[in-house]
């Protein structure tokens, strides 16, 4: 696999020097007057997602020029591999493969026609354990005695199925309640408890080991409230989605749907870990939901660069933080079910791509992911969007929108398209006033992402887009995009330190972390 940090190419240099003489200097107003085709230049389709990027800080040779960045990195080589099943997570020494979990059936994939044996038994492997998780989701669905299922998990375990049962709830078609905990905190689940009957639960305990601290707490402490509200029948009321079964079995489970190495937790709610999305669509939604990340991928496969939509977003991405300094990114949904997609691609971005050294564990001399943030439309509007516009920092901003209702409430959805259609013409018009206070300096870059209609099918596409989108920049920025390593010291400096909450031992602490434990032990 060939694969160059994008700063060593030639096209990098040529992107710094075109920056400096064109790029830093670009108007979206002058580049709207000056070519009536801008619109059509830089807009496209893909798989159930349109996207304007016409608002954006390019032109046709910054395009080009990223393009041959992209070419000069491998990016397209070092796709390959992923899809190939080699093992890209050098850190690990894994394969990155969570595109095999939407593929439809092995003889129609593009990743199977080219298959090592590896690859074609894994396949099989996923559609047998997707088949019984399917199965077990209709049972609970059919359960007429069950009204309550609570998801716990943390971090990916957490994030995507919760994101998406919110997004999808228009298709939720039973009268089952869903429910999810991932903080230790017990605010959270105690606030919960209350509103719940033991014996009309279902506990997903979500944990690709079933060691994770957070999760297995909040379990056990679900299972002691099962047991101390009557519940007797641990094997009916709890299922686990783990690869670690004995350890599920110790703690009382019977029913277990596992996943592999190769699935990251980021990118696992296409596997068991999106039994509450498949409890509250269904089967056949999931397969949907499945089906249209599998579009994307073949889309982000297939197309050539200059229309792969996921490889234009990863370059707009390295164009901004590295040419431009732009250090953050604002996700503005305009739609309510996607309320929780900001948080949702944090994790993964800023998980995947928030790393200091390259693959080899060489100190990068540029910088990487974003900072990720956003609310949903409207109500961003009234709370941060004031810095957007006149702020002294400029933040991209990336539009979701949906064309399609699915409520028959009056007048709100023409005032919602409005709303997001005169924020992203603002940012770039912006207003003049000699006074100051009124002036909108304008310019200020935003992408338009616009669904047809939110349904399992395109939002699976808008997140498989949202992964490949990160990809792309991580595979020119040269870092593995596929480990967490940053993610584990606080967890070992927590081990130590809980126990000090008890004896008060402050031994080898800082001061400020000894003076923290007195306060909290006095």
């Amino acid at each position: 696999m060939a694969r160059t940090r994008c700063d060593r190419t030639p096209a990098w240099a040529q992107l710094q020097a075109h920056y400096q003489s064109h790029g830093k200097q670009l108007d979206l107003r002058d580049a709207f007057a000056q070519d009536a085709q801008r619109f059509a230049r830089f807009s496209q389709e893909a798989p159930y997602v349109f996207a304007d990027l016409s608002k954006n800080r390019i032109d046709a040779t910054t395009e080009a020029l990223l393009l041959d960045l992209a070419r000069q990195s491998g990016v397209q080589e070092h796709r390959d591999a992923m899809f190939a099943g080699e093992k890209i997570n050098n850190t690990e020494q894994r394969e990155v493969l969570h595109v095999l979990l939407r593929n439809p059936a092995a003889v129609q994939s593009g990743i199977a026609q080219e298959a090592t044996l590896f690859i074609a038994t894994e396949q099989a492997k996923v559609h047998t354990t997707l088949d019984a998780m399917l199965a077990y989701a209709e049972k609970v669905r059919a359960d007429k005695a069950i009204t309550d299922v609570v998801n716990i998990g943390i971090g990916g375990s957490d994030l995507g199925p919760q994101m998406a049962v919110l997004a999808l709830d228009a298709f939720a078609t039973t009268g089952k309640r869903l429910h999810f905990v991932s903080n230790v905190d017990g605010h959270e689940l105690a606030a919960k408890l209350p509103h719940l009957k033991a014996e009309s639960t279902v506990f997903l305990i979500a944990s690709k080991t079933f060691t994770t601290i957070e999760t297995m707490t909040n379990a056990a402490s679900a299972k002691a409230w099962f047991e101390a509200q009557g519940g007797t029948d641990i094997a009916r009321h709890f299922a686990a989605l783990t690869t670690n079964v004995p350890a599920a079995n110790a703690f009382g489970i019977t029913t277990t749907f596992g996943f592999w190495d190769w699935v990251g937790g980021r990118y696992s709610m296409w596997s068991a870990i999106g039994l509450p999305l498949a409890i509250a669509i269904g089967a056949a939604g999931f397969r949907e939901f499945l089906a249209g990340a599998h579009a994307m991928d073949e889309h982000f496969r297939t197309a050539p660069l200059e229309s792969n939509l996921p490889v234009r977003l990863g370059l707009l991405d390295v164009w901004y933080r590295n040419f431009h300094g732009f250090t953050s990114r604002s996700i503005a949904p305009y739609h309510s079910a996607l309320r929780r997609v900001p948080a949702y691609l944090q994790q993964l971005e800023m998980e995947s791509n928030g790393k200091r050294v390259d693959a080899s564990g060489e100190a990068l001399p540029f910088g990487t992911s974003p900072v990720l943030w956003g609310e949903p439309g409207t109500n961003g509007q009234h709370a941060y969007f004031q810095m957007l516009h006149q702020g002294t920092d400029v933040v991209p901003v990336e539009f979701i929108a949906v064309k399609k209702a699915r409520h028959d409430l009056k007048g709100h959805h023409p005032m919602l398209l409005a709303n997001v259609l005169a924020q992203a013409q603002a940012l770039m018009v912006g207003k003049s006033d000699a006074g100051g206070h009124k002036h909108f300096t304008g310019n200020r870059p935003s992408t338009f992402l616009l669904l047809e209609d939110l349904t399992p099918a395109s939002l699976g596409a808008l997140i498989a887009l949202q992964e490949h989108r990160v990809f792309v920049s991580g595979s020119l920025w040269g870092i593995n995009s596929f480990d967490q390593w940053g993610v584990e010291l606080g967890k070992v400096l927590a081990k130590d330190i809980e126990p000090r909450l008890a004896s008060g031992d402050a031994t080898g602490l800082d001061g400020s972390t000894a003076g923290l434990l007195a306060r909290l032990r006095g």
